[in-house]
């Protein structure tokens, strides 16, 4: 973590200094701003803590709910929100409270009574494999808090407006002069609890973005359609403190049985856990009157399912029945069928896809809903980039979200078949495993746009996928000889990332950064600090001891801040030595010759170019960026 480039810092240094509109900050939502995000679920809330680093934005959050979520449903949280946990500066804090899913195993019917269950496999979790974050299970309402304390420590000061219901809105032509033109949705809240319950009003805003859930209005007011159905099939679910004699209570498990299925998965703390009980087919005359199932049938079941071990019910924490559904709404923005419209009214999270909570994902999603949307209205409207780059928003989030509806369908068939419909009692735990990827969040691949250049030259960076999230690897940091990951110094602060990958003598990284910097220069503000708009990063094939970071180019060593201070933090080596084993230029597959690697502020890789196409790297930010 980097502070004191402002001055001196005896506070905690994750409380930014508040600027902009964050330094006087109304009570009151002003009658015009420039974002409205309506719902503080995962995907609002994160949205708003990356909002809070645009403080020349005027963004404001509102809720229906008098206060923040206490019990939240969702609490699987899969590597890749880990790692945008760090990006947003709290990953370490949240690790140390959760539940780490180190194992998963699989019950099925004891061939010789298969009225009992017993373990038929036990499977390392996939995390391992994947990458260096952890599979975790938190409840979502403490994620929530997490967000919301990023967002009031941001320079924006960005805290949720409670007790404030979104009921409809309109959209205005955006063209003209004026109130109407400038702030072209026109949103009408009420206040639904406190002193001022009852009372109307009517806000306009630049954008609006629908993270109101599954029910969401905002979806309903632009005219958009959720498409799919209810499949026939109905669960309990329950966060429960109970004594057992079932051995692996603090385990996740995947139990089949002839009586049903159960998907265990232990929670924080020690004590808690949640299981999904399988309720069976729902017949179309039940109109849904399964959803009343009570408790204590809920736990019968669960008993039965896992004979012959039995829990011992102490406390419902929370529970609920619902029916698997997948749906995907027809559209992630407010343009329908006019392509030549710009967006102004955007939709996340259950408001634009909603499923069953089995394969862990809705939180997960939701959250890279927000994180994709965030910086790309940042950039938007601090005029670093052009209005278009609000198109890619739902360009690129309704391919994931549909991908999510057909694994969790397949997964929720395979979890809710009998006995008999398996084959082979390895056939969970094998999926389980070799879909790994997706349910991790490391799948999600952006095709080609403004925002995601050429894969031409992929074979200079076989490790780094093109349109996938920057996968990192330890490098070793020249300053001061530290052993870090490169992508972990990475935050959400909206900026982009080069890094460049080269060597100290030739034509390499120093000769490009001299050529480079004025390209950088034209899309950077003259009145703020060089790497405000892109962190640049060089990684040298020598090792740390054979480099001096006083000799760098200015590039590598820019002076930051009000006080000019030098960055000791952007010249690393790859090199093996008693530092580090890992050389980065092996593990990731880089050309020796030297490429450069562009990455999104979401920690997506857009663009891969020899290190000497200085012009082809150019060309790529022509058309993501305005020249300033």
């Amino acid at each position: 973590m980097q502070f004191h480039h402002h001055g001196y810092v005896s506070h905690d240094p994750r409380l930014l200094p508040a600027s902009g509109t964050g330094l006087d900050r109304p009570a009151e939502i002003p009658d015009e701003i420039d974002v409205l995000i309506v719902g503080s679920g995962p995907a609002g809330m994160l949205l708003a803590a990356q909002m809070s680093q645009y403080p020349s934005i005027t963004t404001r959050i509102i809720e229906r709910r008098e206060g923040r979520l206490v019990l939240g449903q969702a609490d699987g949280i899969q590597p890749r929100s880990v790692e945008t946990f760090q990006a947003f500066g709290f990953a370490e804090r949240i690790i140390a409270e959760a539940y780490n899913i180190g194992w998963m195993n699989f019950w099925g019917p004891d061939p010789q009574n298969r009225q009992n269950i017993i373990r038929t496999a036990r499977t390392a979790d996939y995390a391992f494999d994947i990458c260096e974050f952890p599979h975790l299970i938190v409840n979502q309402a403490r994620v929530l808090d997490y967000f919301a304390e990023a967002a009031a420590d941001g320079p924006g000061r960005i805290v949720p407006d409670y007790g404030v219901e979104f009921t409809r809105l309109t959209v205005h032509p955006s063209t003209g002069s004026g109130t109407e033109g400038e702030y072209p949705v026109e949103v009408q809240v009420r206040h639904v609890a406190g002193a001022r319950e009852g009372e109307e009003r009517t806000i306009r805003a630049k954008y609006v973005v629908g993270c109101d859930g599954a029910r969401s209005g905002v979806r309903e007011a632009i005219g958009r359609t959720h498409v799919g159905a209810m499949a026939a099939h109905a669960w309990g679910v329950m966060d429960v403190l109970v004594n057992t004699d079932f051995p692996d209570w603090r385990t996740k498990c995947a139990i089949n049985a002839e009586a049903g299925n159960i998907l265990h998965i232990p929670r924080e703390g020690g004590y808690l856990s949640r299981m999904y009980i399988d309720l069976g087919e729902v017949a179309q005359e039940n109109n849904r009157e399964v959803r009343h199932t009570p408790i204590e049938a809920v736990i019968a079941k669960a008993n039965e399912i896992l004979h012959p071990y039995t829990i011992d019910v102490k406390q419902v924490a929370w529970h609920s029945v619902y029916e698997v559904g997948h749906r995907i709404t027809d559209g992630f923005d407010d343009t329908g069928e006019d392509a030549t419209r710009h967006p102004r009214v955007f939709l996340t999270g259950d408001a634009c896809h909603t499923h069953s909570a089995k394969a862990g994902q809705g939180m997960n999603v939701s959250m890279q809903d927000g994180f994709n949307l965030g910086w790309k209205l940042g950039a938007v409207l601090t005029g670093r980039s052009p209005q278009e780059l609000l198109s890619t928003y739902g360009a690129e989030r309704h391919p994931v979200a549909q991908q999510l509806i057909d694994f969790d369908r397949e997964w929720s068939s395979l979890m809710a078949r009998k006995p008999e419909e398996i084959s082979d009692p390895q056939e969970l735990a094998n999926y389980y495993l070799a879909t790994a990827e997706f349910p991790s969040g490391f799948m999600t691949q952006y095709t080609a746009s403004m925002i995601t250049g050429s894969d031409a030259h992929q074979d200079l960076a076989a490790g780094f996928p093109l349109g996938k999230r920057f996968k990192s690897a330890e490098v070793v940091r020249v300053s001061d000889g530290n052993v870090m990951h490169l992508g972990h110094h990475a935050r959400a602060d909206g900026r982009w990332r080069v890094y460049a990958f080269g060597d100290a003598t030739g034509a390499g990284l120093d000769a490009w950064a001299e050529a480079v910097a004025p390209l950088l220069a034209r899309f950077t503000p003259a009145d703020g600090d060089v790497d405000a708009v892109f962190d640049v990063k060089a990684v040298y094939q020598q090792s740390a001891e054979d480099l001096d970071v006083t000799t760098a180019p200015a590039l590598f060593q820019p002076k930051s801040g009000p006080l000019g201070l030098t960055d000791w933090e952007k010249l690393y080596a790859s090199a093996p030595s008693h530092w580090s084993a890992t050389d980065i230029f092996e593990e990731r597959g880089l050309s020796r010759d030297g490429v450069v690697v562009v990455v999104r502020p979401d920690q997506y890789v857009a663009a891969i170019v020899p290190l000497g196409a200085v012009d082809e790297l150019g060309a790529f930010l022509e058309g993501a960026f305005l020249e300033v």
